[in-house]
């Protein structure tokens, strides 16, 4: 059974679940990046890199907002990654990435990454079998100089089912706030769908490591989704922290005194 298939779509949260572990978690993903950035103990440590991939409407954007939404602005970027430019089309797949790349003590978020060679690439016809067949080993090497040299990072595949596209599709269609959200192409992607989610399978396949797994979240519920990735994010921030002989702070330092 693939790994998709395997997913639980029906996991749900009631609000006052959602909002009291919202906040637990957020919480602590704030202490834990302020040990990073060296803000709490002085020391420096790696940096974060977490990027997402998934369907349109999987909801990435929400993801990333319950992620960045409550640190300090001045602590992370979130870039966005389109189709590459004919500038960048003249150089490897990968170096379009490198400039966005945190150092030590910094974090980004990627919405999109280098995964669209082997993803929309792939299935449009942009990168030929040669080229989207030879970057899963470069790609894995070069996730694991970036996780040596200094880097946690992240990847999350967010899934829902074809009938839960088809209801965000609609409720963005109706509300002249989120239109702008919907394009023909996402449209036209409905119809790949299957297609995506056999590249997705091989992706995870040949480009899940020991130093940077995929973490795939059953998103079908909005709120059960965002709970999954920050939940997970800080386990592997702990994780990333104790691979870099960083001490990871205790959750009792955030308790509230009125000393």
């Amino acid at each position: 059974m693939s790994v998709i298939d395997k997913l639980d779509l029906s996991l749900r949260l009631d609000r006052e679940q959602y909002e009291k572990r919202l906040a637990e978690e957020q919480r602590r993903l704030l202490q834990l990046r302020l040990h990073l950035g060296g803000e709490m103990g002085g020391q420096i440590g790696p940096g974060l890199l977490v990027l997402f991939e998934g369907p349109d409407a999987a909801g990435k954007g929400g993801a990333i907002k319950v992620i960045v939404g409550h640190l300090d602005p001045r602590h992370y970027t979130v870039v966005n990654y389109a189709a590459p430019t004919p500038r960048e089309k003249r150089h490897h797949f990968l170096w379009r990435f490198y400039r966005e790349l945190p150092g030590h003590g910094g974090m980004a978020v990627f919405d999109r990454s280098w995964y669209g060679r082997v993803l929309v690439e792939r299935i449009e016809g942009f990168a030929t079998k040669a080229e989207w067949g030879r970057a899963y080993e470069s790609i894995v090497d070069f996730e694991k100089s970036l996780v040596t040299e200094g880097i946690i990072l992240v990847k999350f595949w967010m899934h829902i089912s074809d009938d839960e596209q088809m209801e965000r599709f609609q409720a963005r269609a109706a509300d002249p706030l989120k239109r702008w959200k919907l394009t023909d192409e996402d449209w036209r992607n409905r119809e790949k769908n299957r297609l995506y989610e056999a590249a997705a399978e091989d992706m995870f396949a040949k480009t899940s490591h020991k130093l940077s797994p995929w973490e795939v979240i059953p998103a079908e519920q909005k709120r059960y989704g965002r709970i999954a990735v920050l939940e997970t994010l800080n386990r592997r921030i702990e994780e990333g922290m104790k691979r870099w002989g960083m001490p990871v702070p205790a959750m009792s330092d955030l308790d509230v005194t009125d000393d």
